[in-house]
């Protein structure tokens, strides 16, 4: 008998509409009293083929937008966040502005969409402030927004003009009725016992791992890596651990859950793997053999190689201190951006202890040193290693 869907609940609508931070304050607050995931859809898609000068990101003809590939992997991803116990998955991104959400590819989803909405003069001004003031993307930004007010006239659709986080969480809660209703006929029981995961065979490829303790420079210079060989003209992926595994039990403290994470991982493989990628770039952080080898159990038929990036007590603190004041990439879940003094230098101890760990451990298949080091040496080197540019 298969297992009932999970409740979701999927926020949609433009850039800077609040979709990420209404969702993860969500999950932030519904994890307090029961087992919640979370996935920000942006994170399920960065599979893109090779840039050409007039499109850094091409889109298949056949997905545009990559709308239908993000879905399955949702769809995917609540089966999993399910088999590790959660009672409901909160979820954000864009969805085509015509289509809207490919409803037919989430059959492991009791699906709750809604869709925030925000007036034209506020959208820009927000764009702006998230450092995107260009004229030409915002005004791709509001052609959108316009779309999905045109296609999109009916469902449930809530307006954020003008109010903070506290007052748009207020509105979702009681516009959903209370979401998630566990009690509804043909949802997730209130009680689920962990597992078994979903297996998502797929064929033979590469994954280049980055991992390190936490300043180190994992995503930076994965980013750097994917960036590289996209130029060269590889078909690649870019995954980020942390962002497919968010998941917390009710009222605990959140583990390291690599179980789900490689689960997920395999799952991210196989909607890659079909569209002919070969090569993924993962970002994470992982503490021994063991936890290794439950992500290489995971993927089978694929050469997983581990590079463990170190570096020094001054650069880690250098690093987290910056990360603290807003440096960096801004995405869900980083718990430094905006912390005090005192909590970066407790993360930087914390980092520093971690590194050193890993070091009389000799994780990794290689090891490179990122002190003092500019992003693209580190980067050749990395590459220079797995020979993926010849």
């Amino acid at each position: 008998m298969s297992a009932p869907p999970l409740p979701v609940l999927w926020l949609y609508g433009p850039p800077a509409v609040g979709k990420s931070t209404i969702g993860w304050e969500l999950f932030t607050q519904l994890s307090r009293r029961i087992p919640t995931g979370y996935v920000d859809l942006d994170q399920l898609g960065m599979c893109y083929a090779p840039p050409t000068p007039e499109n850094w990101a091409p889109e298949p003809a056949s997905d545009p937008g990559r709308h239908r590939r993000q879905a399955r992997n949702l769809n995917r991803v609540a089966a999993n966040v399910r088999a590790a116990g959660a009672r409901c998955l909160v979820a954000s991104g864009v969805v085509d502005a015509v289509r809207g959400i490919d409803v037919d590819l989430l059959p492991h989803a009791a699906l709750t969409a809604c869709r925030l909405r925000c007036e034209p003069h506020e959208l820009r001004q927000r764009l702006a402030g998230r450092g995107r003031a260009g004229d030409e993307a915002a005004d791709r930004v509001l052609e959108y927004a316009e779309a999905l007010d045109r296609n999109h006239p009916t469902g449930l659709c809530l307006d954020t003009t003008g109010r903070s986080i506290t007052e748009v969480l207020k509105l979702v809660l009681g516009e959903t009725g209370g979401w998630p209703a566990l009690t509804s006929p043909g949802t997730a029981p209130l009680a689920e016992p962990p597992g078994p995961y979903p297996s998502y065979p797929a064929g033979p490829g590469e994954i280049l791992w980055l991992c390190g303790a936490t300043g180190v420079g994992k995503s930076t210079v994965g980013w750097e890596i994917y960036t590289t060989v996209r130029r060269a003209g590889v078909h690649t992926a870019f995954v980020d651990l942390d962002q497919i595994g968010f998941y917390r039990p009710a009222g605990v403290p959140p583990p390291r859950n690599h179980p789900l994470r490689a689960s997920n991982l395999a799952a991210v493989w196989q909607t890659y793997r079909a569209t002919g990628l070969r090569r993924m770039i993962v970002v994470g952080p992982v503490g021994d053999a063991d936890a290794v080898r439950t992500y290489r159990e995971a993927l089978p038929s694929v050469r997983i190689t581990l590079c463990r990036l170190h570096a020094g007590r001054d650069s880690l603190t250098e690093r987290i201190m910056l990360r603290g004041q807003g440096q960096g990439p801004q995405i869900a879940g980083d718990d430094l951006s905006g912390q005090p003094a005192a909590r970066l230098r407790q993360a930087a101890d914390e980092a520093t202890a971690d590194a050193e760990a890993l070091e009389d451990a000799a994780l990794g298949d290689r090891r490179v040193d990122t002190d003092r080091r500019p992003v693209p040496e580190i980067a050749g080197e990395v590459l220079r290693h797995v020979r993926w540019l010849g």
